[in-house]
């Protein structure tokens, strides 16, 4: 198979807007995945990317040429390589997988039962893709379903956010350039801001039926007009000398407090049966 080594390919120019540009990605509908472990998701999930960009070290490998026989069978992508040069100038990341995958950013299907989610996430301007990936990686592992992203907040489907991620976008509904304050007036549980001004922790909180959490922005923390728009403010006792935490720390603490109760509630309704 040809190796291509110049930046000057169509595809490698198409490649190095999709690493840089967030207007283009939206425009093309096509984002990047670095690496073996997003892809092998991608794929459970959503099946064959478009294309795969494999650097020529990595594709002369007899085991990942096996690797990807195995992913693929009947069905592979179609491949191109690179060489190693090139790849690592357009990779996303500092150190290179070896493998890309050019794939269509999934669409968000239209579902009978809006309104009625059970476990939803509202951010307001996290501007930065590793920690916008580590909310959306905890809230997969919480079983969250539904995430809304107000239009300040960095690209959900930024090479750099899906790395951080681990492949959680792929089980998770997405919405970006959300009205958060419509969204948590139209939620049909509570909705719980999150504040080092707070009066109330999180643990003194009831977190029982369908529960929405708001988190702000890095430093600015959440705007009063979202704090106002909560049915609860809550803040998380921290008895030590840090005065705050990292927004993906904040978050993940208080998905997996709603996920302790649910499961404490349940065992507690299935004694109360014997």
């Amino acid at each position: 198979m040809p190796v291509i080594t110049s930046r000057d390919h169509p595809l490698i120019k198409q490649l190095i807007k999709l690493e840089g540009s967030s207007q283009y990605r939206k425009r093309a509908g096509l984002t990047l995945l670095d690496g073996v472990h997003l892809i092998q998701i991608y794929c459970s999930v959503l099946g064959t990317p478009k294309n795969l960009v494999v650097g020529q070290s990595y594709f002369e490998d007899i085991e990942n040429k096996g690797f990807l026989n195995r992913l693929f069978g009947n069905t592979r992508p179609k491949i191109t390589i690179v060489s190693n040069a090139l790849l690592r100038g357009i990779s996303p990341v500092k150190t290179p997988t070896g493998i890309l995958a050019l794939i269509a950013i999934p669409e968000l299907k239209k579902e009978s039962d809006h309104g009625k989610e059970i476990f939803s996430v509202l951010l307001e301007a996290i501007q930065d893709p590793g920690n916008l990936g580590s909310i959306l990686r905890s809230a997969a592992a919480a079983n969250v379903r539904d995430v809304y992203l107000s239009k300040q907040c960095a690209d959900a489907w930024s090479p750099k956010t899906l790395r951080a991620s681990m492949g959680a976008h792929f089980f998770l509904r997405i919405h970006e350039n959300c009205d958060l304050q419509k969204v948590a007036q139209e939620f049909s549980g509570t909705v719980i801001a999150t504040s080092i001004q707070a009066t109330k922790t999180l643990f003194e909180i009831s977190l029982a039926g369908p529960t929405a959490f708001v988190f702000g922005n890095e430093g600015a923390g959440l705007s009063k007009e979202m704090i106002q728009a909560a049915n609860e403010n809550i803040s998380i006792p921290m008895p030590g000398k840090t005065e705050s935490l990292n927004a993906a720390a904040a978050a993940a603490i208080c998905f997996f407090e709603k996920v302790r109760q649910d499961r404490a509630s349940l065992e507690f309704s299935s004694i109360g049966t014997k």
